[in-house]
């Protein structure tokens, strides 16, 4: 990473760690902050060379981000070899990354959510009408945030961006903050 200027080597060592914190593995969160700092696509041997990483981990974190959408494989004229770039557009990669962890993280909650509350309603234990309460009010915070989110992504960017620079005002209307 010793040819990266010092402010690049600062956000690609970050971005790797807030990626282990996000469930994400180091070395693919590094490779998608250089490949989203790079103005040209990458080849694996360049990644490898700039981040110090094998190219075993390289090839497998890339397949990694493209299947996440956020990395797409790029052809160069005159170069057979692939090569490799983020998604630029901020709110883009954002929409996408939010639909993924949705898709792997929300959906198979809720579902789970639901069976668990059904099958916790079918006894006449009072501990189980309880945690089938417990169940019954997480899952429906889980619909309500699902909601709200398939509401937020329906909307096109910019209308999603000023709905969420309206959260003061919105929340100033309901009352949220006293002076």
């Amino acid at each position: 990473m010793n040819d990266l200027p010092p402010f690049a080597q600062h956000f690609i060592l970050h971005w790797g760690e807030m990626g282990t914190k996000w469930g994400i593995n180091r070395t693919v969160a590094q490779i998608h902050a250089l490949l989203y700092l790079s103005e040209e696509p990458l080849h694996a041997e360049e990644i490898c060379e700039r981040l110090g990483v094998a190219r075993s981990n390289v090839s497998n974190s890339l397949k990694e981000l493209q299947n996440w959408g956020i990395v797409r494989v790029v052809h160069l004229q005159a170069d057979r070899r692939d090569h490799f770039e983020s998604i630029k557009d901020v709110y883009e990669m954002f929409r996408i990354i939010a639909a993924e962890r949705k898709r792997r993280e929300i959906d198979p909650t809720l579902r789970n959510l639901r069976t668990c509350a059904d099958e916790a309603g079918q006894t006449d234990e009072p501990a189980d009408a309880y945690a089938k309460g417990q169940l019954e009010e997480l899952l429906g915070f889980f619909e309500l945030v699902s909601d709200f989110y398939e509401k937020m992504d329906k909307l096109p960017t910019k209308s999603a961006i000023k709905a969420i620079r309206m959260g003061d005002k919105i929340a100033k209307s309901i009352g949220a903050f006293t002076k």
